[in-house]
């Protein structure tokens, strides 16, 4: 059986193109709570005339509600997944574990897929997801392909790859640049792509599009079940022109041609496409920007946009939904308190600190320096015996999970489960998904502001010091620091093979106690980069008598 092609939409224009270059579904966003709302996106009265469009040419239709979810935000969310229930939608893509929950919990007949935002890369990824109501997940872009081929053979849900288009620096789900730095959180559909800006004098940060036409053939074989076109900024002419040769590909179960992968750049490219990622070679030779020669060369289809050929109908859907929209309750703990910190140099850690749990990244971990260890952010499955066993030879007290696909990692090492920043804690709901896993306690997002901290009622951390990781490079930079523009300095650390990159100014929380408390922020979080142990004595002692500080730093508004 061939994949299903998903193409994208960003407006009725580009759905009807991709349905009559032969998609076989075709993905949308609504006027709110998708990723992409810049785009020109969806009312529901166009999602419905959509649904019938689609449906009568036998073609699926997938919307995106692919962000993270404010707790003031549940209800609405949900009402506005009712409407697309009723109006026929085929899936909704989620990135929210909260909002997820939810939406199984009331409409189980209606079909979720993981976003590529929850970072899934794994076997466990996708068994959790199963789980918690989930018939498919979007794979990090990422992956190479023996990873993908494995997955595809022992997931218990289907498995959805991208295989055209721009692909972000900085794995899905894991970027906070733009959120931090420019206040447009690409996790609630803003990013104003940071990484398209110049560092160290040069784009270091900028990755050509994706582009696997040459690979057909192996994909179809892996049994992949849906392959994904990334665009729905795109224009009309541009969904048209790479589903027509997609689809030529599938049919005819081959790769491109150089006439076709020529094409594909002359209807957009950065530089021409890479393939690195899936091949497995990671290098400069991936980096790439739009430049006047790619604008000049855009080419326009000359074939007309008619309309699709008739296909076999999907029957109407017949649903009602007579219930009432509640929001499930979740488990209102006495809060403990707990001080943490992470350092990124074992040998900045002081002989006497106040804290309770010290993490260090497992390939630095040392027992008679810390007694938590924290996960790597991304472990395939064919890393996982040998994370395991190491684990085991340390035998830590605590463990940090950074990814939901951990989760058996963590419990067989038989120590506390912790959750990291990076599992996108954003509401009470998604916090409560993660604490009913086993996770004692999790750090929460820090794009939340204080107000939205203090409507999690949950045994919760929060990060109040330290310059915050933005971005998980799978491609390294080969540098210590970025500079931007402005003279901005980003350090560069590399974790366990990958490099991440760090906030060039630090969350500063300690002269804000009464906030903290208010906030009902009982754990405490520190984040040591690049300091040195006299820089972290003194921050403690900075913590331990409230000292202000007023700049260069980032606070929890």
């Amino acid at each position: 059986m061939l994949p299903e092609l998903l193409s994208p939409a960003g407006s009725p224009e580009a759905l009807r193109a991709a349905v009559a270059a032969g998609a076989d579904a075709v993905y949308i966003g609504g006027s709110a709570f998708n990723a992409r709302i810049n785009a020109t996106n969806f009312t529901i009265e166009q999602i419905k005339e959509a649904a019938d469009y689609c449906h009568k040419r036998g073609v699926r239709l997938h919307v995106t509600v692919n962000i993270l979810i404010l707790d003031r935000e549940m209800k609405e969310a949900l009402e506005y997944i009712k409407e697309l229930y009723l109006a026929g939608v085929d899936a909704i893509i989620c990135a929210d574990m909260g909002l997820a929950r939810e939406i199984h919990r009331h409409f189980p007949d209606l079909e979720l897929h993981g976003s590529t935002q929850m970072s899934g890369h794994n076997l466990e990824a996708a068994k959790l997801m199963a789980d918690m109501g989930f018939s498919r997940m979007v794979t990090a872009r990422e992956m190479k392909r023996e990873d993908i081929a494995y997955l595809c053979k022992s997931s218990p849900i289907d498995i959805e790859i991208f295989i055209h288009g721009a692909i972000c620096v900085s794995h899905s789900g894991q970027c906070l640049m733009s959120s931090l730095i420019g206040g447009r959180s690409g996790n609630r559909g803003l990013c104003a792509q940071p990484c398209r800006m110049q560092y160290n004098g040069g784009y270091p940060l900028s990755i050509k599009d994706m582009c696997l036409a040459a690979h057909i053939p192996e994909i179809i074989d892996m049994g992949v079940r849906s392959l994904k076109i990334e665009g729905r900024m795109k224009s009309p002419d541009y969904v048209y022109g790479v589903t027509r040769i997609y689809r030529r590909l599938l049919d005819e179960k081959r790769a491109a041609t150089p006439a076709e992968i020529k094409e594909l750049e002359n209807l957009f490219s950065r530089s021409g496409f890479t393939d690195g990622y899936y091949v497995g070679k990671i290098s400069k030779a991936m980096n790439g920007i739009r430049s006047e020669a790619d604008k000049a060369a855009t080419y326009r289809s000359s074939k007309k946009q008619t309309e699709a050929e008739p296909r076999e109908e999907i029957p109407p859907y017949n649903r009602c939904f007579d219930g009432e929209i509640t929001l499930s309750d979740y488990p209102k703990e006495k809060a403990k308190r707990c001080l943490s910190a992470r350092f990124y140099n074992p040998d900045t850690i002081p002989k006497e600190h106040p804290f309770d749990v010290v993490y260090l990244p497992l390939d630095l971990y040392d027992p008679k320096k810390a007694n938590g260890v924290l996960l790597p952010p991304v472990i395939y499955d064919r890393d996982k015996e040998r994370v395991i066993e190491k684990i085991k030879k340390l035998s830590p007290e605590h463990i940090m999970l950074t990814n939901i696909g951990q989760l058996d990692i963590a419990r067989k090492s038989g120590a506390h489960i912790h959750g990291d920043f990076r599992l996108n804690a954003f509401n009470s709901r998604s916090a409560a998904a993660l604490l009913e896993l086993g996770i004692e306690d999790v750090i929460l997002s820090p794009e939340l502001t204080l107000a939205q901290i203090r409507d999690i009622i949950l045994q919760k951390s929060v990060i109040i010091y330290g310059a915050q990781p933005l971005m998980l490079l799978e491609k390294r930079l080969g540098t210590k620091e970025l500079r931007d523009r402005k003279n901005a300095r980003f350090s560069v650390i590399t974790e366990s093979g990958r490099d991440i990159l760090f906030n060039s100014q630090v969350t500063y929380m300690l002269d804000r106690e009464k906030e903290l408390k208010n906030a009902f922020i009982n754990n405490r979080h520190f984040i040591f980069s690049t300091e040195t142990r006299e820089e972290v004595k003194a921050v403690i002692s900075a913590y331990e008598k409230h000292t202000p500080k007023n700049n260069g730093i980032r606070r929890i508004k």
